[in-house]
């Protein structure tokens, strides 16, 4: 009984607590409800998402701009970055030693004694390794009549060669070693240069002592046109080359010259330069007029060249009219000039289409055909002008 009426008592006064709360009584306080915990931590992480999502698009947007900016910087310094620049300034401070130690492994002493070899510049000359299987192109007046030739590479080690092909119009020949993985200088196009480049000769400047040497000036001119006597035959070659103050002494003969890429773009002729015979005056044959020449060596064994069969070939302008063209001395038997009805003492005015006035262009006409065309040519003969046919002949070797 006593418990019925405590739980009795306990009931009224929950619920008069309950009563005062709902009617505004402060008896406790104010209440306060907590928000439900699950929503809670939904929406923070929903906070965090979004920063994250944030956070990744703007680091998208600030890397892509790093990139666009470097790759500018790229396009503006030729493909490299101010770091990448000053990295490699010592390079571009000086491309001499980076271009002598690019090419030099690609330089061979040659000799043409069976004695003293290299002891001498007359007995010496330098070459270039042309391809890896031992192909090296030298001048023509290096090898001339030699009786044995040897190779020396650039570690020394030395090779016998024989004679693949050459030529003595363009003092230019190629001689092979047996070898296999040989070092190959990279050729340049010599249409490229521009006076005022840099210019880098290497090779053995005076026999083997000096093996190896590397002098430097500037290309100081271009499609230089040097007229050279055979005293045998008495014909005059004449070389177009590429004018340097970089010195190039006897043995250089069949050197390279270099531009500042480390390409090569000259053979250095010691011959051409000895016929000038001024101090700073060094001469090389542009790679551009060498590079068809060692492929006809190369393949057979000479130069295949058009000509008509003349001898002479001397500029003339004659007749009220000023009528300019080759004067022909002699003709040659058999040659196509000589089967068309050319005598001696006319003029060519015309060939191919083409005025002449000198052998120089006439020689220029006649390289862009090969042996068996069939050209048109105009001649002067006795006051009047006479058109023939001619047939191309191969230029024998004199």
């Amino acid at each position: 009984m006593g418990n019925k009426n405590n739980y009795k008592a306990h009931e009224e006064i929950r619920d008069a607590m309950w009563k005062n709360a709902e009617s505004g009584n402060d008896i406790f306080g104010e209440i306060i409800f907590r928000k439900n915990n699950k929503k809670n931590y939904f929406k923070s992480f929903l906070k965090v998402v979004s920063f994250i999502l944030i956070a990744s698009i703007s680091g998208g947007v600030t890397a892509q701009y790093a990139i666009n900016k470097e790759k500018s910087t790229k396009d503006i310094s030729g493909g490299l970055s101010p770091s990448a620049l000053v990295k490699n300034r010592g390079i571009a401070d000086n491309p001499i030693l980076a271009v002598s130690q690019k090419v030099s492994p690609t330089i061979v002493g040659i000799s043409n004694k069976e004695k003293g070899i290299w002891d001498t510049p007359e007995e010496s000359g330098s070459g270039i390794i042309y391809k890896s299987d031992g192909f090296i192109i030298t001048n023509y007046h290096v090898v001339e009549g030699a009786t044995e030739i040897k190779v020396k590479l650039s570690n020394d080690y030395v090779l016998k060669a024989k004679v693949v092909g050459s030529d003595a119009i363009s003092d230019l020949a190629v001689i092979k070693v047996e070898a296999s993985n040989l070092p190959v200088a990279k050729f340049g196009d010599s249409s490229k240069l521009k006076v005022g480049d840099l210019a880098i000769a290497i090779g053995n400047p005076l026999g083997d002592q000096f093996s190896g040497s590397t002098t430097a000036g500037i290309i100081s001119a271009l499609d230089r046109k040097i007229n050279i006597l055979n005293e045998k035959t008495g014909e005059q070659t004449i070389y177009k080359v590429i004018q340097t103050d970089a010195a190039i002494n006897p043995g250089n003969s069949g050197g390279a010259l270099c531009n500042s890429y480390g390409e090569v773009i000259g053979i250095n002729s010691f011959k051409i330069n000895s016929v000038i015979g001024s101090e700073g005056t060094g001469f090389a044959i542009g790679t551009n007029e060498a590079k068809e020449i060692i492929n006809d060596l190369i393949t057979y064994g000479k130069v295949i060249r058009t000509a008509i069969g003349i001898y002479g070939g001397t500029a003339i302008s004659v007749g009220a009219d000023g009528v300019e063209g080759v004067y022909v001395q002699d003709v040659a038997r058999g040659s196509g000039a000589a089967v068309a009805g050319i005598m001696p003492t006319d003029i060519i005015i015309e060939i191919g289409g083409k005025n002449v006035k000198n052998m120089e262009q006439l020689s220029n006409v006649l390289g862009k055909y090969k042996v068996g065309a069939k050209l048109s040519c105009k001649i002067w003969r006795g006051g009047k002008v006479k058109e023939i046919s001619i047939i191309l002949s191969e230029l024998k070797a004199q």
